[in-house]
């Protein structure tokens, strides 16, 4: 059940800033703004922070989008530095490789405004055929011990497709860089907050991978298990 103070309008993508970390995406980014600005009929605010070295911030600000550059600090940083840059009063985080579906933005707005504070995208219930097998493996691992962890059966610790109310983000002191993600999860959970799980369906990225599997996700498990035992102790 949600904490928050229910609205008496529902919200609509005029309330709605979809935020992403970008980093050398070029060859994504163009399509995946395209798509927002598509699903949204251009009325949802975009924000990119962006570390990139090639044509990914011109191609940004050429949709539309607010751009931020700074140096590549990793991903937690580039995205902390989105949400906190945005003003709307819904908040949805996305990656910027054409891998998430924008066509879900309905879905997420609709649960929402049914009362939910974080509505998650499960990139694994479908399958997530597209996910290389060791990453795959990786991420539901992730999802059983973080669920161990939390008391409650989590599908997708990982995923880069989120929509909060801003109050929510505003209210946690995150701590997390590359396991932001599984720490904008956990500790809205663990708080007592309205958090869904949405399936949705996970495409095959543009673009190579900037993320090391094996350092990166030693850094997300270590995430997981310390974000849950400092919520147990808060």
């Amino acid at each position: 059940m949600s904490q928050l103070e229910q609205r008496a309008e529902p919200f609509t993508y005029s309330d709605v800033s979809v935020v992403m970390g970008t980093y050398n995406e070029e060859a994504a980014v163009g399509s995946v703004l395209s798509d927002i600005d598509r699903v949204t009929d251009g009325a949802a605010e975009v924000i990119c922070v962006d570390g990139s070295s090639d044509r990914t911030p011109e191609i940004a600000r050429e949709h539309g989008a607010t751009v931020i550059e700074q140096e590549p600090q990793g991903y937690g940083v580039a995205v902390r530095e989105a949400i906190l840059a945005a003003d709307r009063p819904i908040v949805v985080t996305t990656d910027c490789d054409d891998t998430y579906p924008m066509e879900q933005l309905p879905a997420f707005l609709e649960a929402i405004n049914d009362g939910a504070d974080v509505v998650s995208g499960d990139r694994l219930s479908l399958g997530a055929d597209a996910m290389p097998p060791f990453n795959r493996l990786g991420n539901a691992t992730f999802a059983l011990v973080a669920s161990a962890l939390v008391g409650r059966r989590v599908r997708d610790t990982t995923t880069g497709m989120r929509a909060y109310r801003r109050e929510v983000v505003q209210s946690i002191e995150w701590t997390e860089n590359t396991g932001l993600s599984a720490e904008l999860l956990i500790r809205p959970i663990m708080r007592g907050y309205d958090v869904r799980e949405i399936p949705i369906a996970y495409r095959e990225r543009a673009g190579e991978t900037k993320l090391d599997p094996l350092v990166g996700g030693a850094a997300i498990a270590t995430s997981i298990v310390t974000v849950s035992i400092e919520e147990r102790l808060r």
